[in-house]
């Protein structure tokens, strides 16, 4: 089915494209010392918790090493 679309004057179309406001917002606070070293903190959490599970978990996507323990059972290899 068709929609019904309101009808917009043409003017207000070319004159929202061309809308300035005077309206200046605000500056922005700048961050204190603490938040600075809190966000350092957080980001260099961050960084290592990815760099560590990286270095522990690259041993257990070696495909190429032979495990240490054998996966065979006791009464297996006593046979």
């Amino acid at each position: 089915m068709f929609r019904r679309r309101e009808s917009v004057p043409f003017s207000f179309v070319a004159e929202a494209d061309r809308f300035r406001s005077n309206v200046t917002p605000p500056p922005r606070r700048r961050a204190s010392r603490s938040q600075l070293a809190a966000r350092s903190l957080v980001g260099l959490t961050l960084v290592a918790g990815f760099a560590g599970s990286l270095l522990l978990g690259l041993p257990a996507l070696d495909a190429d090493r032979t495990p240490a323990h054998s996966q065979t059972s006791e009464a297996s290899r006593h046979r």
